[in-house]
């Protein structure tokens, strides 16, 4: 299977959120949605998709880099297309597939 492409990740995302750590969430999860703000996420729900998203994926990212770039442009919440942004520059780099 080749690397899958930003839409499909935003997709598999939207699946992973909307039954998340026991959070269900009914609105409609898309590029813009705001992982904190719309779906009220807390810091520790951010550990825990990082996780969730290395088994889904069966690879490691490093979500320490895309948090200090976060940090860094001042950002006080994550779109979850930014992430799926993040994810696939990721997969796409090595050279691993899904």
């Amino acid at each position: 299977m080749s690397v899958r492409s930003r839409e499909q990740i935003v997709q598999d995302l939207a699946n992973l959120l909307h039954e998340f750590n026991g959070k269900e969430y009914s609105g409609n999860i898309g590029a813009k949605t705001l992982f904190f703000g719309d779906l009220g996420m807390v810091s520790i729900d951010a550990v825990i998709l990082a996780e969730m998203l290395e088994r889904f994926y069966n690879r490691s990212f490093p979500f320490s880099q895309f948090l200090s770039t976060i940090g860094r442009q001042g950002m006080r919440d994550i779109e979850i297309g930014e992430l799926a942004m993040f994810l696939h520059a990721n997969m796409s780099s090595s050279g691993d597939e899904v």
